[in-house]
């Protein structure tokens, strides 16, 4: 089923495909799923028409994903594809991945648009931490500019406690005490700001037991890569920050290279706030969210770099349903690139990550969060660049489970989500989106299986390949938006009316309204009562309609059981994912 022209809101005709080229690098096929705008051949020259390269560029790692970016001139006939292969160092046999992605040159922002061309986009992902890869691109035009290229990029590693760290000790200051201390064991620093004053690269310092209740803290000594600051709970009790009703808890702008783990963040505004900062770690700590848990924007691409939000409990104050409008409560907000936000359990929020426009966010990783009762949306991509991706997710009891309003050309990968209980809509296209791609993601909701309702924007460059919607009204798909590029074929639907209700010309798989997982889940008979998000198992049922039905997507479903991929989430005999803290 794909999006027509612009005037075309409900008709779905063919537009874009997958390509195979069978002279791809190193001698495999190339896949694309690349949108085809509507070119004026006849009106170009074959100086236009010939793809002009310029070079291609690594964007920021993540743990388990890499991006890159390639600005190609010309190619005005819209016929250049080019091709992705890769290979660990070591190793001899090279993987396919998708075909970069062609960005829409009106959507992109202003610094990344290109004069008289293209910029071509695109990720590896589910790579493995801290290992070296080989890249090839092939770029393949027939009228001219075929060129090939080669990249050796490296995923980054877990943050680690480096060796030799200089241990510090640190308790609650006792009123009326002027003593700082010195950081031993036996005469602590008393209080954060007496601690901080001290800190150096290479200090560790342990956060013993008790309330640290002294407004706001503010962290200005920066660590280093190698040797970071560290603040963590010292394991003898709760380590609780207080912020005593103050606007901000953590105050640490343009700071770099500081750690906080195993505290609890506690009766601020705003809990931590790291503008135009980069490379923290906040990891193992509980926010008791009464605004915003983490925010950390207005750093740009090239300025704020690698965060890593992990394993946190990031609890708020809402309730669902919601009884007004849109909460303002938001679990993590951040800008910048090569940041991962991961295995995190967020409750009781508007947003569990909320998007922003101060700033952009590139190049990084949004999985394995246990996202429940998000008032407003479970995860926002909105104002997304490059190479978003937003894989793993449990999202439960959500207004709308993860927003692109707009993806700013894109292109963001939303893959392999599991979602249960949405009252609006599993996936929010609004605003003039433009290069979303949306893969192996199932929703099982009350009502219309998927709504795309944008109040007349464009809805330009979207893919959907291998979902899995269940709900229990017709129609399956519902949308009121202007249609422009989009592809959406060889998803499953069910219960949504009988066969052939969901598009019947199209690649649409109708299963079966019931029945379709192995723990017997079913869509919520009332969707305002809050479900439990623990219960929320959405592997299939072998002998659903959805087993071996999908498509191959390189890279995205290599390893698969039957005749071919399933649709949804999970594949058949595949173990469920880890949704939130880990140990």
């Amino acid at each position: 089923m794909t999006g027509g022209g612009r005037g075309s809101r409900r008709r779905l005709t063919p537009l874009l495909a997958v390509v195979t080229i069978v002279a791809g690098a190193c001698g495999q096929s190339t896949t694309s799923v690349s949108p085809s705008p509507n070119a004026a051949a006849g009106a170009s020259t074959p100086a236009d028409r010939a793809a002009r390269p310029g070079e291609p560029a690594a964007e920021p790692a993540t743990f388990h994903s890499l991006g890159v970016r390639w600005p190609v001139r010309g190619d005005a006939n819209v016929n250049a594809v080019i091709g992705v292969h890769y290979r660990a160092a070591g190793e001899t046999a090279w993987r396919e991945a998708l075909a970069l992605f062609r960005t829409d040159p009106k959507s992109v922002p202003p610094e990344s648009h290109v004069a008289d061309g293209w910029l071509f986009a695109g990720s590896i992902v589910d790579l493995t931490p801290d290992t070296e890869y080989e890249v090839v691109l092939t770029l393949q035009d027939p009228d001219g500019g075929s060129v090939r290229r080669s990249l050796t990029m490296r995923t980054t590693a877990e943050p680690r406690e480096p060796a030799g760290m200089r241990v510090r000790h640190v308790v609650p200051a006792a009123a009326g005490d002027a003593d700082p201390g010195t950081g031993s064991r036996d005469d602590p620093f008393r209080g954060l700001r007496a601690a901080q004053a001290t800190a150096a690269p290479g200090d560790l310092f342990l956060l013993h037991a008790g309330v640290y209740a002294e407004g706001t803290w503010t962290i200005d000594h920066h660590g280093t890569a190698a040797r970071p600051i560290i603040y963590r709970g010292a394991g003898d009790g709760d380590a609780v920050l207080d912020g005593g009703g103050r606007e901000r808890l953590v105050s640490a702008n343009h700071v770099r290279h500081v750690w906080v783990e195993r505290v609890t963040l506690r009766h601020a505004e705003y809990l931590f706030v790291g503008h135009q900062g980069s490379h923290f770690v906040i990891r193992h700590c509980r926010l008791e969210v009464t605004g915003t848990g983490i925010t950390a924007i207005n750093g740009g691409y090239e300025e704020s770099r690698g965060f890593v939000i992990t394993d946190n409990v990031i609890q708020g104050p809402t309730t669902w349903p919601r009884s007004g409008g849109i909460e303002d409560v938001n679990g993590v907000l951040i800008s910048g690139a090569g940041h991962v936000v991961a295995y995190n359990r967020m409750s009781n929020l508007g947003d569990g990550v909320h998007g922003t426009a101060h700033g952009r966010l590139a190049a990084s990783d949004i999985n394995n969060n246990d996202i429940d009762a998000s008032t407003d949306d479970g995860i926002e991509g909105d104002y997304g660049d490059t190479n978003v991706r937003i894989y793993r997710n449990r999202i439960t009891n959500a207004f709308s489970g993860i927003s692109a309003q707009p993806s700013l050309g894109g292109p963001i990968y939303v893959f392999r989500n599991a979602i249960y209980n949405v009252l609006y809509s599993p996936f929010k296209l609004h605003n003039d989106t433009s290069g979303v791609l949306i893969f192996h993601n199932t929703s099982v909701r009350s009502g219309v299986p998927w709504l795309i309702d944008p109040a007349g924007e464009t809805v330009n460059d979207v893919v959907t390949r291998n979902n899995l919607f269940i709900g229990t009204q017709p129609p399956a798909l519902r949308s009121t938006g202007v249609m422009i590029r989009c592809s959406f074929d060889r998803d499953g639907y069910g219960g949504a009316g009988g066969p052939g209700a969901p598009y019947p010309a199209g690649g649409a798989v109708v299963v079966a309204a019931r029945g379709n997982f192995a723990g017997g889940l079913e869509p919520p008979r009332n969707a305002e009562l809050r479900q439990p998000s623990a219960s929320v198992d959405l592997r299939l049922d072998p002998r659903s309609r959805a087993v071996d039905a999908g498509v191959r997507l390189p890279n995205f479903n290599e390893v698969f059981t039957g005749t071919g991929p399933d649709l949804g989430c999970c594949e058949v005999g595949q173990p469920l994912p880890h949704y939130g803290p880990r140990p």
